[in-house]
């Protein structure tokens, strides 16, 4: 074999190698580099993904589960219906609600919550019995009406009136602030004393009295709105005064001397409403404080606490 014939032989193994080599694929792992921004250009970082809101599988409640006291509650994540033995209680847009035992409150109450997947999440509340007093009081028992049958006759019509106010339905936030004392004084009567006028049995205090100087300015516990104020005074609650604080709860000035507010008026905490006084059932200037959720009728002092502090 020549030198010729040899190299012509290796020349034509070497084309089919390069021809092959040409025709395998890059490696699919290649590692290509990032575009690069363009010149001047801030890159911007990824967005944090937002916060998830705190499960809360069951009920949060803040207050005393006793006889005239509130509590207010966040109920569990994802709840659509929450009710207060057997009845529904509103809940506000951010899981908040509102609950009180009146003064006769039975030894326990259940809450149930009603999820949006059909499950129910249930707390039953033992509730604490309260301590009643009993006061004799030195005053008609019908009050300013001049006769048994002049308050026959006017009774009717001074509930109903209280009954519509009570009823009327209004927007507030006032539940959720922490209560104040309208007026600061001598404690002249209790919550929840059972009383009798002149020898005669009468139902339960239902709010507290404070005895202060006849025109002295009492101001709102809690922001509010106006939903009744008797211009004619009532047989036994004189110049009446009806603040609805939202979520059923409700905070009625009875014996006023004088009313500085009308209703539909948004009142906030602090805002003179008018002056104490001594109309209607009264033995001398004071000003009674009575709170109310729906048909509960509650202590003042478990919201507003002591007027020392």
């Amino acid at each position: 074999m020549t030198v010729a014939t040899d190299w012509r032989r290796h020349g034509a193994a070497l084309a089919l190698l390069l021809v092959a080599a040409a025709c395998v694929p890059p490696a699919e792992t290649e590692a290509r580099p990032a575009p690069r921004p363009a010149a001047g250009s801030v890159a911007t970082p990824p967005s944090p993904a937002p916060p998830r809101a705190p499960v809360r599988p069951d009920f949060t409640l803040a207050g005393l589960a006793e006889q005239g006291a509130v509590m207010v509650g966040q109920a569990p994540s994802d709840t659509r219906t929450v009710t207060f033995d057997g009845k529904a209680v509103p809940v506000a847009a951010d899981g908040r609600f509102l609950v009180a035992f009146d003064r006769d409150a039975a030894p326990s109450a259940r809450l149930v919550a009603t999820l949006a997947d059909g499950r129910a999440v249930e707390r039953v509340l033992a509730v604490a019995a309260g301590s009643w007093r009993l006061e004799h009081i030195n005053a008609p028992y019908r009050g300013s009406a001049s006769s048994d049958a002049d308050f026959a006759r006017r009774r009717p019509a001074e509930l109903a009136q209280i009954a519509a106010a009570r009823n009327t339905s209004v927007e507030s936030d006032g539940w959720r602030q922490a209560f104040r004392w309208p007026v600061t004084g001598r404690l002249s009567g209790f919550f929840g004393s059972q009383r009798v006028y002149q020898g005669k049995p009468g139902t339960y205090h239902s709010g507290t009295d404070v005895a202060v100087p006849a025109g002295t300015p009492f101001v709102a516990p809690a922001d509010g709105v106006v939903v009744l104020a008797a211009a004619t005074p009532f047989t036994l609650e004189g110049h009446l005064l009806i603040v609805d604080h939202g979520m059923g709860l409700s905070s009625a000035f009875l014996h006023c001397q004088r009313l500085d507010v009308k209703v539909g008026d948004r009142v906030v905490q602090g805002q003179p409403l008018g002056t104490v006084g001594r109309t209607g059932r009264a033995t001398g200037p004071h000003l009674h404080w009575g709170l109310k959720w729906r048909d509960a009728r509650l202590d003042p002092g478990k919201l507003a606490g002591s007027m020392g502090r």
